[in-house]
């Protein structure tokens, strides 16, 4: 089994925003437009000397997977200018890695050059681990795109899901057969794409919070072996009720309709202020995965509200497709007074599961944790330790973090610095 963790920091508004991302690969045994990935850059090294290249900056929003025959997918969004004198604007570029990643070809345009492209996310198909799927936003945001491959990433087909006049925010993206699973966020409303054709065309709905919020993010999606899809989602509070509320819903009618079940709620952020601060920094997520066996999986990192403790890290499993959830349970032993955040999880055969996330156990540095478990969360192996640190440039300057952090932490940037000084 490999396991792979990248650390993605995002951008968006033209605002500095710090949505701190995991990206993790657990690797087991009619509008469409087909077109081959554009020619490969000038550059024949390895897309791991490529990314951690000095010399290549403005690359951002790392998004990464693994299908069943050994390929890893790496896709991110590179600043650059298409004419001399023009702004620089983030395209996808996407290489590809095989034999265990012994081999890679150089970086290539998934995609002709068009609009700005972001949020780039992928997922494989979970029931033949062959087709890949990728989606991400254009057009300052505005447009919602998806692309399928069933030849291992050598030629794409584009289907363009959602377009509106206002800006969505991050794409979340799952699929297993002919089922496809799109979340992302509009208009401060949580929104579902669902395809049961394999990504050709896609029906769009709404989820309403049950509780009132004043935005939301999505942070994860699933879909189980019978079918039911399901999609984790923050719902930041009203002024009136601050706390962050962290939400899984589930359609099991091809995306139709959903139910909403809160599964926690948080304190926003310490010390951190302006409308996009709970997004903006290190603060509650959850996510959520499923395993063959359809156990349906979730993490997420809170506190409580009310009180100034530390976010810990928290999982939940349900055998019940979603209908009823098991007691919270504490997973990180790192000791009281550590912070937790970049929730993480992955599930595969029966009662196989695997999560990460970051904690201060070790600060001023952060580092990446991780732990396996066989039987569905009934028991774990001991914590592993993935991160160490890594010099690298910052993002912005450390009094802007202040008082929320003293100072960046290091290891937050070991796993793909996005700085707009250097490359990843």
């Amino acid at each position: 089994m490999a396991l792979k963790f990248y650390r993605d920091w995002y951008c968006g508004d033209a605002r500095p925003r710090f949505l701190f991302l995991l990206a993790l690969v657990f690797v087991f045994a009619s509008g469409c437009t087909a077109y081959a990935a554009g020619p490969s850059a000038p550059d024949d090294r390895s897309v791991a000397q490529n990314i951690s290249s000095p010399n290549l900056s403005d690359q951002w929003e790392v998004a990464i997977a693994k299908d069943g025959f050994h390929h890893v997918y790496f896709l991110y969004s590179q600043k650059e200018a298409q004419c001399l004198g023009c702004a620089s604007l983030p395209r996808l570029r996407l290489s590809i890695g095989s034999d265990e990643d012994a081999h890679w070809e150089p970086p290539r345009e998934l995609t002709p050059p068009s609009f700005d492209q972001v949020n780039p996310t992928l997922a494989v198909d979970a029931s033949d681990q062959r087709t890949v799927y990728a989606a991400w936003l254009e057009r300052t945001r505005k447009d919602l795109l998806v692309a399928r491959s069933s030849d291992f990433g050598h030629s794409w087909s584009l289907v363009v899901v959602a377009r509106a006049d206002g800006a969505a925010n991050r794409p979340v993206l799952s699929a297993r057969g002919e089922n496809v699973t799109i979340a992302f966020s509009r208009d401060h409303q949580m929104w579902t794409a669902s395809s049961h054709d394999g990504g050709i065309t896609f029906n769009l709905v709404a989820i309403n919070a049950p509780v009132p919020v004043r935005d939301v993010l999505a942070g994860g999606t699933t879909i189980d072996p019978n079918g039911n899809a399901f999609v984790a989602w923050e719902g930041y509070g009203t002024e009136a009720t601050p706390e962050i509320n962290l939400l899984i819903s589930k359609s099991g009618d091809q995306g139709k309709n959903w139910t909403t079940t809160l599964m926690d709620r948080s304190r926003g952020t310490a010390n951190c202020q302006g409308p996009q601060c709970e997004w903006g920094y290190l603060s509650a997520q959850i996510t959520i995965a499923s395993d063959a066996a359809g156990t349906v999986y979730s993490l997420w990192n809170s506190n409580h509200p009310g009180k100034q403790d530390a976010e810990r890290v928290y999982f939940s499993s349900s055998t019940t497709a979603g209908e009823t959830w098991s007691e919270k349970v504490e997973v990180s032993n790192a000791p009281p007074g550590a912070r937790h955040v970049l929730p993480t999880i992955v599930a595969g055969t029966s009662g196989e599961v695997r999560i990460a996330w970051m904690d201060s156990r070790n600060s001023p540095r952060w580092s990446a944790y991780s732990r396996s478990s066989t039987n569905g969360g009934a028991t774990w192996a001991p914590e592993e330790m993935l991160s160490m640190y890594v010099p690298s440039s910052g993002y912005i300057p450390e009094q802007d973090f202040d008082p929320l952090f003293e100072p960046l932490p290091q290891d937050a940037r070991a796993y793909g610095d996005t700085s707009s000084r250097g490359g990843l």
